[in-house]
Protein backbone atom coordinates (compact mmCIF):
# COMPACT_ATOMS: atom_id res chain seq x y z
CA UNK A 1 0.00 0.00 0.00
CA UNK A 2 1.31 3.54 -0.99
CA UNK A 3 1.68 5.77 2.06
CA UNK A 4 -1.01 8.29 0.16
CA UNK A 5 -3.53 5.52 0.52
CA UNK A 6 -3.61 5.43 4.55
CA UNK A 7 -6.24 7.29 6.07
CA UNK A 8 -3.58 9.24 8.37
CA UNK A 9 -0.24 9.89 7.77
CA UNK A 10 2.26 11.22 10.35
CA UNK A 11 3.89 14.10 8.66
CA UNK A 12 7.31 15.45 9.98
CA UNK A 13 9.25 18.27 8.91
CA UNK A 14 12.29 19.96 10.82
CA UNK A 15 13.69 22.93 12.07
CA UNK A 16 16.38 24.75 11.73
CA UNK A 17 18.05 22.99 14.45
CA UNK A 18 17.01 19.67 13.21
CA UNK A 19 14.72 18.89 15.59
CA UNK A 20 12.06 16.26 13.92
CA UNK A 21 8.17 17.76 14.23
CA UNK A 22 5.53 15.64 13.20
CA UNK A 23 1.59 16.35 12.56
CA UNK A 24 -0.68 13.75 11.70
CA UNK A 25 -2.65 14.30 8.67
CA UNK A 26 -4.91 13.46 5.72
CA UNK A 27 -3.00 12.72 2.54
CA UNK A 28 -4.32 12.18 -0.99
CA UNK A 29 -2.60 10.49 -3.99
CA UNK A 30 -2.54 13.53 -7.27
CA UNK A 31 -2.93 11.80 -10.84
CA UNK A 32 0.92 13.39 -11.21
CA UNK A 33 2.54 10.05 -8.55
CA UNK A 34 2.59 13.35 -5.92
CA UNK A 35 0.41 13.32 -2.62
CA UNK A 36 -1.25 16.64 -1.05
CA UNK A 37 -2.84 17.76 2.01
CA UNK A 38 -4.28 20.93 2.60
CA UNK A 39 -3.25 23.25 5.43
CA UNK A 40 -3.30 26.93 6.53
CA UNK A 41 -0.50 28.69 4.99
CA UNK A 42 0.13 30.65 8.53
CA UNK A 43 1.64 27.44 10.58
CA UNK A 44 4.50 25.71 11.38
CA UNK A 45 4.70 23.26 9.31
CA UNK A 46 4.41 25.81 5.99
CA UNK A 47 7.20 27.79 7.85
CA UNK A 48 9.37 25.32 8.34
CA UNK A 49 8.93 23.76 5.16
CA UNK A 50 10.55 26.77 3.49
CA UNK A 51 13.76 26.20 5.47
CA UNK A 52 13.80 22.52 4.80
CA UNK A 53 11.46 20.97 2.09
CA UNK A 54 12.87 17.32 2.78
CA UNK A 55 9.91 15.56 5.11
CA UNK A 56 8.86 11.70 6.13
CA UNK A 57 5.92 10.54 6.06
CA UNK A 58 4.57 7.35 7.98
CA UNK A 59 1.13 5.57 8.41
CA UNK A 60 -0.04 6.76 11.80
CA UNK A 61 -4.03 6.76 13.61
CA UNK A 62 -6.01 10.00 14.01
CA UNK A 63 -4.12 10.87 16.96
CA UNK A 64 -0.70 10.73 15.46
CA UNK A 65 0.88 7.39 17.32
CA UNK A 66 2.47 5.87 14.32
CA UNK A 67 1.70 2.26 13.40
CA UNK A 68 3.99 -0.51 14.11
CA UNK A 69 6.54 -1.31 11.40
CA UNK A 70 5.23 1.78 9.29
CA UNK A 71 7.94 2.43 7.03
CA UNK A 72 9.41 5.85 6.54
CA UNK A 73 8.98 7.48 3.65
CA UNK A 74 11.26 10.50 2.24
CA UNK A 75 9.78 13.19 0.37
CA UNK A 76 10.49 16.80 -0.44
CA UNK A 77 7.67 19.00 0.26
CA UNK A 78 6.40 22.44 -1.72
CA UNK A 79 3.72 24.79 -0.21
CA UNK A 80 0.85 26.24 -3.31
CA UNK A 81 -1.97 28.14 -2.70
CA UNK A 82 -4.66 29.45 -4.92
CA UNK A 83 -5.30 27.62 -7.81
CA UNK A 84 -2.37 25.13 -7.42
CA UNK A 85 -3.96 23.69 -5.06
CA UNK A 86 -7.22 22.70 -6.30
CA UNK A 87 -6.19 19.19 -7.53
CA UNK A 88 -5.25 18.66 -4.00
CA UNK A 89 -8.77 20.05 -2.49
CA UNK A 90 -10.54 17.78 -5.11
CA UNK A 91 -8.18 14.74 -4.35
CA UNK A 92 -9.43 15.12 -0.24
CA UNK A 93 -13.05 16.02 -0.91
CA UNK A 94 -13.15 12.00 -3.58
CA UNK A 95 -10.84 10.34 -0.66
CA UNK A 96 -12.59 11.17 2.39
CA UNK A 97 -16.35 11.91 1.08
CA UNK A 98 -18.24 13.76 3.89
CA UNK A 99 -15.52 13.88 6.25
CA UNK A 100 -13.71 15.61 3.50
CA UNK A 101 -16.42 18.27 2.50
CA UNK A 102 -17.12 18.99 6.07
CA UNK A 103 -13.60 19.62 6.69
CA UNK A 104 -13.50 22.46 4.02
CA UNK A 105 -17.12 23.99 5.06
CA UNK A 106 -15.04 24.18 8.70
CA UNK A 107 -12.49 25.86 7.09
CA UNK A 108 -14.91 28.51 5.87
CA UNK A 109 -16.01 28.86 9.05
CA UNK A 110 -12.59 29.33 10.70
CA UNK A 111 -11.48 31.99 7.73
CA UNK A 112 -14.54 34.10 8.74
CA UNK A 113 -13.78 34.21 12.71
CA UNK A 114 -10.06 35.14 12.05
CA UNK A 115 -10.63 38.54 11.29
CA UNK A 116 -7.64 40.50 10.14
CA UNK A 117 -5.35 37.82 11.33
CA UNK A 118 -3.40 36.74 8.78
CA UNK A 119 -4.42 33.51 7.49
CA UNK A 120 -5.22 31.36 4.37
CA UNK A 121 -6.09 28.05 3.11
CA UNK A 122 -3.14 26.44 1.14
CA UNK A 123 -1.67 23.11 0.08
CA UNK A 124 1.62 21.00 0.99
CA UNK A 125 2.65 18.69 -2.24
CA UNK A 126 5.19 15.93 -1.43
CA UNK A 127 7.24 14.96 -4.01
CA UNK A 128 8.66 11.22 -3.46
CA UNK A 129 11.96 10.15 -2.90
Amino acid sequence: MAISDEKYVSFTTFRRNGERVSTPVWIAPLADGTAGFTTDLVCGKTKRIANNPQVELQACGARGAVKPGAEVVRATATVVSGDAMRPVRQAIATKYTILGRLAAIFEQVVKRFRGNKPSGTGAIIVQFD
